[in-house]
């Protein structure tokens, strides 16, 4: 059922994408005059399709794109046996180049109106809750072991960020920090100032199926829902209880907690916890996977803010084109050979993760936001078969005033297809392998 619910969100995502995009293209092309042949949400075979006027408006089987048929165009159909012939007043071709530019552009512009609206709406509806640098730093961090790798230790108080100071605990591992280059953090140690520095390639440590923890608030805790029929439960563990000792070793912090039952697996360990002011010993069994069977209660003040529609649209909106930032930072750390391809690049199966199997609108509309700019983001790359391949084609016919041929477009055009494909196999691959 959960994989149907990642498939089920991954499809209606793309539909709603490709077709905001694709109808930013078929708006422009009418607008100026242009005859639209066909619009597509998915690639043939086609399930369903209806003639309305000189377009056909259909739905492919193979949901992973859509394309827009505009007469007197060469696109991915390859279709070019009229090209020989006098352009008609209402062909692509016989527009003026502005005019087939703004064409070329309207997917992609869409494509960031829609994203940022989500972003914006997002903002709106839901505020933002957040961590202040002082509630992360009244206990210092918990470290896990990337965080130790990295060299942070339990205990440490993040001064600065790069040098400059931070209001929020998610602007300490934030992207675009791990997007960055050369980056560091300053802590408090013991009262002593000690700096940590962020390899380039760190980023690649959260290519895997889960995401790895580095750092998190230490915090303290109460017992909070003692799961049904848990070893916690069987040995009495009730909500509301505070520990105070796993056999001899002293428990204030939930990281605590974690890092004695982890080295206690299929053992009995005699718990002290703290009850209405009372303390009851308690002998709890430890499972194979290290743990007990109930939900902390965690003792942190997070800040809870809500947007007005002013705040919204420049919170929404820098949040929006943030995530072409991360992408360009991204293809940079590529280029410079700091990430491998094979680590940085998702295709269909890992978005269908990233969605989950439990359907969540909120996390379904941010995502769909966030696709919406990086679609927008990866069509504008100057690759032949992309949007961009068509503007740097365009644009140099307005800039030169000479129109490459339709012998060079149609070539153009079939090495950016093969491009893609080549693309779109390497992607759909990875993405299977890292299943394993």
């Amino acid at each position: 059922m959960e994989v149907l619910i990642m498939v089920g969100q991954l499809l209606l995502g793309l539909s709603i994408l490709v077709g905001v995009h694709e109808w930013g293209h078929m708006v422009a092309a009418k607008s100026f005059g242009m005859r639209v042949e066909k619009f597509s949400i998915g690639f043939p075979p086609k399930i369903w399709a209806k003639q309305i006027g000189e377009t056909e408006y259909s739905i492919g089987a193979i949901p992973l794109g859509g394309f827009v048929k505009i007469t007197g165009m060469i696109d991915e159909s390859l279709d070019t046996k009229t090209l020989s012939e006098e352009p008609e007043p209402y062909e692509f071709r016989a527009k003026p180049a502005w005019q087939r530019l703004i064409v070329m552009l309207g997917g992609i512009i869409v494509n960031v109106v829609v994203g940022v609206i989500i972003f914006i709406s997002i903002a709106l509806v839901d505020g933002e809750t957040y961590l202040t640098k002082d509630e992360l730093n009244k206990h210092g961090i918990a470290a896990y072991e990337l965080g130790e790798q990295l060299g942070f230790k339990t205990g440490d108080k993040i001064i600065n960020v790069n040098g400059q100071d931070f209001e929020r605990f998610a602007d300490v591992m934030s992207p675009s920090m791990l997007m960055g280059s050369d980056g560091y953090f300053t802590v408090d140690r013991g009262g002593e100032e000690v700096r940590i520095d962020m390899p380039n390639d760190f980023v690649e440590k959260f290519s895997g199926k889960n995401a790895p923890q580095v750092i998190e608030p230490r915090m303290q805790f109460t017992v909070g829902e003692v799961a049904s029929e848990s070893n916690a439960e069987k040995a009495g563990l009730l909500a509301g209880d505070r520990f105070v000792k796993i056999n001899s070793n002293d428990i204030k912090y939930f990281d605590q907690i974690g890092s004695a039952l982890d080295t206690l697996k299929l053992t009995v360990i005699d718990a002290l916890v703290l009850r209405d002011g009372q303390e009851v010993n308690l002998k709890i069994d430890v499972s194979d996977e290290g743990t007990i069977g109930f939900y902390p209660i965690r003792e942190l003040n997070y800040v809870e803010r809500e947007y007005g529609f002013g705040e919204a649209m420049s919170v929404g909106t820098t949040r929006a084109f943030s995530v072409v930032w991360l992408n360009i930072q991204g293809i940079n750390k590529m280029v410079k050979g700091e990430v491998s391809a094979r680590k940085s690049m998702a295709g269909p199966i890992r978005i269908a993760t990233m969605f989950g199997g439990v359907w969540d609108w909120g996390r379904f509309w941010y995502l769909v936001g966030l696709l919406s700019m990086v679609l927008a983001f990866m069509n504008l790359l100057p690759i032949p078969a992309l949007d961009g391949g068509h503007v740097v084609f365009l644009t140099w016919e307005i800039v030169s005033g000479r129109k490459p041929s339709d012998k060079f477009l149609e070539g153009a055009q079939k090495v950016g297809m093969v491009v893609l494909l080549s693309l779109m196999a390497f992607v759909i691959i990875n993405d299977t392998i890292s299943l394993f």
